[in-house]
């Protein structure tokens, strides 16, 4: 079942990141991307490493201990779609996004963990998961605001 689970989740990925890609600021959204794509992978081995959590069954197991789809594909795909959705909003419709969006993001990684073999927690819990996903998407949009700030 885990395996239909990651490769419905592979799907569901390109999909998002197809439809993420046809719209004007392309150069904008794969910046976005490839930016949390690293940092993502950075925070990620080091809390595999640290065996703070694991993935039992992921892809490309023999070669990774981290999740490569979530890592590589789901998150940063999910950080365009924040982009896009706040591309105008204030400093208060950013944080409340980033929010609503890292809410999402944790309720599903804790079903996952709950009910499937694909997470599973040692130290790790729901809040590290929410404040990390947090501050790695408001800081990413941060980054993307000066990036875009028009010189006066």
């Amino acid at each position: 079942m885990e395996r239909i689970i990651l490769w419905a989740l592979l799907l569901v990925g390109i999909t998002l990141l197809i439809f993420s890609l046809r719209k004007p600021f392309i150069k904008d959204w794969i910046l976005i991307f490839l930016l949390n794509a690293y940092l993502s992978t950075l925070i990620g081995v080091l809390v595999v490493e640290e065996n703070m959590l694991e993935y039992p069954i992921r892809f490309l197991d023999n070669y990774f201990t981290s999740s490569l789809l979530y890592e590589y594909l789901l998150f940063p795909v999910v950080c365009i779609y924040l982009y896009q959705k706040t591309y105008n909003s204030s400093f208060k419709g950013i944080f409340l996004y980033c929010l609503l969006f890292t809410s999402a993001l944790t309720v599903i990684e804790v079903l996952l963990e709950r009910y499937t073999d694909l997470i599973e927690y040692h130290t790790w819990t729901w809040m590290h998961t929410f404040i990390s996903t947090f501050i790695l998407m408001f800081f990413i949009r941060s980054i993307m605001q000066l990036i875009n700030q028009k010189v006066s």
